[in-house]
């Protein structure tokens, strides 16, 4: 692993005012957020926080918010997210507290979907020679390859099922050679990967789960078993 503890400090905060008033954002300031595998998923509905935490966490490493690898820096005028200008980390043992001190021995990814073709052209994966999921697998196969931090947000939304699979064995891959991944996900079947450690976002702010336990596991079963009795509510006779 590369980091241990995520976390940030604000003296004070309107927890009117967004960033501070997501739930899983206030949570991380009064707890901070741990790691305890090289693979952690946060799960959760849109506008729960999971992408800010991710986009911070990415941020506080020293990954460009625009998306992309470590040897590109601000690729957009964007500046750091409030929080990710906040954002500190306990570095892991080793190779953590290597990267942790030294900017030149940091490696990583920020993969993010609204962003990916721009960022993927930049990093040589060109979407005018490339179907945008191809283009996904290929910084998969050419850019996830050294041991660092990997921060996706949303990767399945350019990915079929037999892609995701292939994704699910990139991911098992780097993080058994040293690597850390942390992947923003709405796909029961990227969480599924065993030994991932999975965060579900939400209301309550962050709570860690079994995959058989979270609430998108059990829809997607249920909506397999009768599309009908989801349908009925939405689709007009």
């Amino acid at each position: 692993m590369i980091i241990e503890r995520a976390y940030a400090h604000l003296s004070s905060y309107d927890e009117e005012t967004w960033p501070w008033s997501v739930p899983c954002v206030r949570q991380l300031l009064n707890e901070g957020l741990r790691f305890t595998a090289p693979v952690t998923f946060l799960v959760g509905e849109n506008g729960s926080g999971k992408s800010t935490l991710v986009e911070a966490l990415a941020e506080g490493f020293g990954l460009d918010s625009y998306g992309g690898s470590h040897d590109w820096r601000y690729a957009s005028p964007r500046a750091k997210s409030t929080l990710g200008e906040r954002m500190k980390f306990e570095a892991a043992s080793g190779r953590g507290r290597r990267m942790a001190t030294s900017w030149s021995a940091r490696k990583g990814f920020f993969l993010r979907a609204e962003t990916a073709l721009d960022a993927l052209d930049r990093e040589g994966f060109s979407p005018d020679h490339l179907s945008h999921g191809e283009g996904f697998l290929a910084a998969f196969r050419g850019k996830f390859l050294h041991a660092g931090l990997y921060v996706l947000d949303e990767p399945e939304a350019a990915l079929s099922f037999s892609s995701c699979l292939e994704l699910i064995g990139h991911i098992d891959r780097l993080s058994k050679e040293g690597g850390q991944v942390i992947c923003a996900t709405h796909a029961p079947l990227l969480t599924a990967l065993p030994g991932a450690d999975i965060i579900e976002v939400g209301d309550h702010g962050m709570r860690r789960v079994a995959w058989r336990e979270l609430g998108i596991v059990d829809h997607w079963r249920r909506y397999l078993a009768d599309p009908h009795a989801y349908l009925r509510h939405i689709v007009e006779p």
